[in-house]
């Protein structure tokens, strides 16, 4: 187990989703064991973090690997029911593009899809989401980012995987383009917050991330906290909290392909700024 202090910047090589299981478009699914889907790479003890804190996670730097996954199945993903079989497809990852079937190509725009602490209560696998964090897949995760994590275990023990080189709001086939790679991360302890639920910066918003067993459950989830944060960080009413979102926020699409949905609410800093203060 790796430590660290608050302040520090810490470096995470990663797998893909798949553990490098898959090297070839033709490798057959049952040679893929599933129960290694999803590796974090960690933990990271952050010394001082504490119950009740919040961890701060800078993302500095993200380094993937110049070829990528993807994966159909009939098993999982919006459209399993039009898929006869699990197939595979190596992506070509090349001058800032990545090269998809059919002769398509997407912008390539690495994130973070597994990034979490140690949960309060039972372990969860890192393919699920949660409070903690976890499978998130939350495509704002990028380079220059900030994601906040309610600590719930002494050390906080963060751990980061699942990186993609591209991938789209919903991820709906159950995969972007799932790739290797590396994670620089620059950790530090707040104790000013309070977060029930993860929350991600960007240099555009700031965003509540929430996830439950459907996507309505998990866009609730969301709205509630964000207007919580606004209530209790501006000192508005419910009424005033509830009439700035509607009018000016984000109720937007993480994914709907775990085994719990993940919605978030962005609400951009250019109107946080006009209040005075910083929303985190």
């Amino acid at each position: 187990m790796a430590h660290v202090r608050a302040g520090q910047t810490v470096r995470l090589e990663t797998s893909d989703c798949f553990a490098g299981q898959i090297s070839a478009p033709g490798e057959a699914p049952d040679a893929v064991d599933w129960a290694r889907i999803n590796p974090a790479t960690g933990p990271v003890f952050v010394e001082g973090a504490q119950p009740g804190d919040v961890l701060s996670v800078l993302v500095e730097r993200i380094e993937v690997a110049p070829r990528g996954v993807m994966a159909v199945s009939p098993e999982f993903g919006v459209l399993r029911e039009r898929m006869s079989a699990t197939a595979f497809e190596i992506v070509l990852i090349d001058g800032g593009l990545a090269r998809l079937p059919g002769g398509f190509e997407v912008p390539v725009r690495p994130m973070i899809g597994v990034i979490g602490v140690a949960p309060s209560g039972a372990p969860v696998p890192c393919g699920s989401p949660g409070a903690h964090g976890g499978n998130m897949d939350t495509r704002l995760i990028v380079e220059g980012a900030l994601v906040y994590l309610p600590v719930a275990a002494p050390g906080a023990l963060l751990a980061a995987g699942d990186l993609h080189a591209a991938m789209g709001d919903g991820e709906i086939c159950g995969t972007g383009v799932e790739v290797a790679g590396s994670v620089t991360l620059r950790v530090d302890v707040r104790r000013d917050l309070e977060l029930v639920s993860p929350v991600v910066e960007t240099a555009e918003v700031v965003a509540t991330i929430a996830s439950a067993e459907t996507l309505d459950e998990a866009a609730d989830l969301a709205t509630r906290d964000m207007a919580d944060l606004v209530m209790r960080r501006f000192g508005l009413s419910a009424a005033a909290a509830t009439m700035l979102m509607s009018a000016g926020g984000q109720l937007q699409v993480s994914q709907v392909v775990d085994p719990l949905k993940t919605a978030r609410f962005a609400l951009p800093k250019s109107i946080i700024a006009r209040l005075g203060r910083d929303l985190v």
